[in-house]
Order: structure tokens, then C-alpha cells, then sequence
């Protein structure tokens, strides 16, 4: 194995394939700090440059833009809380206080050291464990994936604010999940006639109306000052901090690398997932949501090792463990290549020189996030009245490329109008992403399962991993509310 990573590190480091990756970095900076631009846009619209280029390069290439976007996705998320990316959107939750209270290279210098970490742990479990992890990933089947569902939509409870919004928000989410047409029988839901619903509402007009032009709106009708920052300095290697949020990093990474492995799931549940886990170790829950750091190193660190996780369905099983990779799967049948297991003896050179590339990504991050960011930052000293409307164009831009669709368009302005009403009211805007990113999960889950059984329930009881993860949601979900009505009582009881 290590005969073979070298062999792939001396391909990575000729000149021309190092020059390819360091643009393709650049690239995957740029693609991911623009709202509603993806791994998935970025890779589509370079697969036809990468046609003409070897096989290995053109895959170092691809791999190296989809590591490149997840990461970046979080710069606009904590500077404007408008999330460049889908596996941003829980950054934004305590990045975007950071930078309200002067905390600006703070927040960034925490996102940028776990995002390398997370994805340089994703990596080394990609080499090292894509044939474990693989036939570990084939155990899960929908009660599975149900009870994980599940287990990332209690996190609701966690939640700042009051718990009847956590829970009316993931309803909400919820139903917007269920628009469009039925995955299991074809038949239209909630469309009321419309065609631009059959597809069902999208993340990306969901996700940017809600924070970005929530925000732009904030600020434009509330007249809130904009404090302009003159230097913000990106400190990545803060001793305290890095002591502060290392079980953090260590656990979501873990977390991560798990859920990215399998199909069909995602660094953006990783993300939600190891941020809720992480609100639920902590010691003190109420400071989420306000800026803490660990906030920031849960989901940051998950997202990029699921990034990683997710290629070795991909490489072991030739199946796909995200969007982004389904499109480098077919990037690889274009090439005359077939993922499998055989994939491994067959193409060993050309996986080690991916796996290489991975890994060199992850120090680039490191090395070049800081200069990049820097850019990005000067944006803070444009007066908001010029810069409120560059957010909305990049938006609606974003938005409008994902699928072409005015109509996606007009439903983010709509969520943008909804996101500024409900947090009026204190409401948790989280807790709706919530809903609608694991709702599709839970639903087709649940029925594939109840498929399998013949109706009966108690294949999720039967099956030990699927009865484990609603056991664990069910009881972490009845601590959180019992613990207030306990200490209610003890404060009764005292006076």
C-alpha cells in the first residue's frame, strides 16, 4: 500500500499534474464561495475540458475541485451568512456571530485548520480502509438509513430558542421535502398543477433565500450598522482554540468519514449530524448558535471528511456516496472505466494517484486558503448599500444556474422574505434545513424498509445497528426534555 501511495505522490508531483491541481484548487475556491455554486455545477461544467487530458490527470483534477468547493463553501458562510455550499449551511450558524462581534479571522482560521483536518482524515481513512469501510457501508440498508435520519432530526430539541419552533421548523422542512413528484410511485405532490414543482423545491433556493437574502434584508430595512473590518487576520494555528475544539475535530471527523461512506447520504447530513452530536456532548449547549467555536470545527471538520468518505463506495463498490461523485462516476465510464470491485486490481496506479492528489489538496488548503480569503475579507470595507446588492446578484445568479429556473429564482426571494419574518420571532431557520435535507432520507427509507417487512415495524427493532441509532435518538431526545422540567422542580423545591 505504501509502495503504491508513493508511486502515486510521483506522479502528483510532476510539474504539469501539480500545476493542473493547484488550478484546480483555485478553482474549487472560487466555485464554492459563490452561493448556489457546487462541486456537482463546478464538475459538470469542467468534465468536457477533462476529456481530452489522461485519465489519471483528468481524475486528479475532478477530485481535487470537489475537496476544493466543499471547503471553501464556509468563507461566505461565516462572512455574510450566505453559505457558498449545501455542507456549509451549519457554519453559518456560529461562524456568521463570530464575525458580528469582531471575530471575523477567528472564525475563519477555525473553519480553515478543520476543514484540512477533516479532509486529511477522510483521506487517510480512504486509503487505508476503503476495503473495511466498504463492506461495512453494504450492512447499512433503509432501516439503517431511517434510524440515521432519525437520529439527526432530534437534534430539533438541541436547538436555541424555544422547542415548539425547533419542531414546527423540521416539520416545515419536512414538508417542503415531500414537493414534487412521488421517488417510489411517479405521482405528483403538492405541485398544484405547477411544472416547476414537479422537480420539487430545491436546496439551493431554499438554503440562499433563507440566510443570505434573510440577512441582506436584515440589514436594508432594520438599518443595522455595518461595521467594516480593515485587516482581519486568519489565524489557522491558535494553540488555544486548537485545545478547545480538539474532541471536536476528532469526533465529527470520525462522524464524517462514517457517514460519508454511505450512499446516497452526504457531507451536508455529516455536517448536521456532527453538529448535533456535538451540541449534545457539550457542556454548555446554550452558547451554539451565538458563536462558539466548536461550532464551526464540528461541521466543517465532518463535511470534508465525508467529502473523502464518499469516493470509496465510489472506488470500492462503484457506487456513488454523493451527488458530486455520481457525476465523476460517469466522468469515469466517459473515460471507458468502471468503478468496482476489481477496481482496485485494475487501476491501481491511477487510485493512488487520486488517493495522492486528495491528499496534497488538503496541505494546498492550508497553504493557500489564507491569501484567498484575504480577497474575499476586503469585501468587508465596501459600504453595505453596495455591497447588499452585490450578495443579491451573486445569489440570484447562484440560484438561477443551478437549474435554469426563474422560478427558483422568485422561490428565494420568497424563503428570503420568510427567513426575515421568522427571525423576527426568534425562530430557528436551522431546524427547517434540517427537515428538508434529511426528510427524503427518512421518507423513501422508511417505506423501502416497510417494503422489505411487508409492513411490519419491528424490522427496525430487529435489525441491532438500525434499533441502536433510534435507541440512542429516542433517549437523548427525552434527556433534553426532561432535564428543564427536572431542574424546574429543583427550583420550586428550593424557594
Amino acid at each position: 500500500m505504501l509502495e503504491h501511495f508513493l508511486g502515486g505522490l510521483a506522479v502528483v508531483m510532476q510539474p504539469l499534474n501539480l500545476l493542473l491541481l493547484t488550478s484546480a484548487v483555485f478553482i474549487g475556491f472560487i466555485g464554492g464561495a459563490l452561493p448556489g455554486i457546487s462541486g456537482v455545477i463546478l464538475v459538470v461544467i469542467l468534465l468536457p475540458v477533462t476529456y481530452g487530458m489522461e485519465p489519471t490527470t483528468a481524475f486528479m483534477v475532478l477530485t481535487a475541485i470537489y475537496g476544493a468547493t466543499v471547503f471553501s463553501g464556509l468563507i461566505t458562510a461565516i462572512l455574510y451568512r450566505a453559505p457558498g455550499t449545501p455542507e456549509a449551511v451549519m457554519t453559518a450558524f456560529d461562524g456568521y456571530p463570530m464575525t458580528q462581534r469582531g471575530e471575523a479571522g477567528k472564525a475563519l482560521g477555525i473553519g480553515v485548520l478543520s476543514s484540512a483536518i477533516g479532509g486529511l482524515v477522510g483521506t487517510v481513512a480512504l486509503i487505508i480502509f476503503t476495503p473495511m469501510l466498504a463492506k461495512m457501508a453494504l450492512k447499512f440498508s433503509s432501516p439503517e438509513y431511517f434510524a440515521l435520519a432519525v437520529l439527526g432530526l432530534t437534534v430539533v430539541a438541541s436547538l436555541g430558542g424555544r422547542l415548539i419552533f425547533g419542531l414546527i421548523g423540521a416539520a416545515l422542512g419536512l414538508f417542503i421535502a415531500t414537493i414534487g413528484i412521488d421517488p417510489l410511485t411517479g405521482t405528483s405532490r403538492f405541485t398544484f398543477g405547477n411544472l416547476n414543482l414537479a422537480e420539487g423545491v430545491g436546496l439551493i433556493p431554499v438554503i440562499v433565500g433563507l440566510f443570505a437574502v434573510s440577512e441582506v434584508m436584515k440589514r436594508t430595512l432594520d438599518h443595522e450598522s455595518h461595521q467594516p473590518l480593515k485587516k482581519v487576520k486568519v489565524k489557522i494555528f491558535d494553540l488555544p482554540v486548537l485545545r478547545q475544539i480538539g474532541m471536536t475535530l476528532s469526533r465529527s471527523s470520525i462522524i464524517g468519514v462514517v457517514i460519508g461512506i454511505l450512499p446516497g447520504i452526504g457531507a451536508s447530513t455529516a455536517a448536521m449530524v456532527s453538529y448535533s452530536e456535538t451540541v449534545r456532548w457539550s457542556k454548555h449547549p446554550e452558547k451554539f448558535g451565538k458563536g462558539a467555536p466548536e461550532g464551526i470545527a464540528a461541521p466543517e471538520s465532518a463535511n470534508n471528511a465525508a467529502a473523502m468518505g464518499a469516493l470509496v463506495p465510489l472506488f470500492a463498490l462503484g457506487i456513488p456516496g454523493s451527488g458530486t461523485t455520481a457525476v465523476i462516476l460517469g466522468a469515469f465510464i466517459m473515460h471507458g472505466l468502471q468503478p468496482g470491485p476489481m477496481f482496485m486490481l485494475t487501476s491501481s496506479d491511477l487510485i493512488y494517484a487520486v488517493f495522492a492528489g486528495l491528499f496534497i489538496v488538503n496541505f494546498m488548503i492550508l497553504l493557500f486558503s489564507k491569501p484567498f480569503i484575504v480577497l474575499f475579507t476586503k469585501l468587508l470595507n465596501v459600504p453595505y448599500s453596495a455591497l447588499g446588492p452585490i450578495i443579491i446578484m451573486c445569489c440570484i445568479v447562484g440560484t438561477f444556474s443551478v437549474r435554469n429556473s426563474m422560478f427558483d429564482v422568485w422561490l428565494m426571494m420568497g424563503f428570503g422574505v420568510l427567513g426575515y419574518l421568522l427571525e423576527k420571532i426568534n425562530f430557528p431557520l436551522v431546524s427547517i434545513i434540517l427537515g428538508l435535507v434529511l426528510g427524503p432520507i427518512a421518507e423513501s427509507e422508511l417505506r423501502r424498509a416497510l417494503s422489505m417487512s411487508q409492513g411490519d415495524f419491528s424490522i427496525f427493532i430487529d435489525r441491532p445497528i438500525s434499533a441502536t441509532l433510534l435507541s440512542i435518538a429516542f433517549i437523548l431526545l427525552a434527556v433534553t426534555l426532561i432535564t428543564p422540567l427536572i431542574k424546574r422542580a429543583r427550583r420550586k423545591a428550593t424557594t
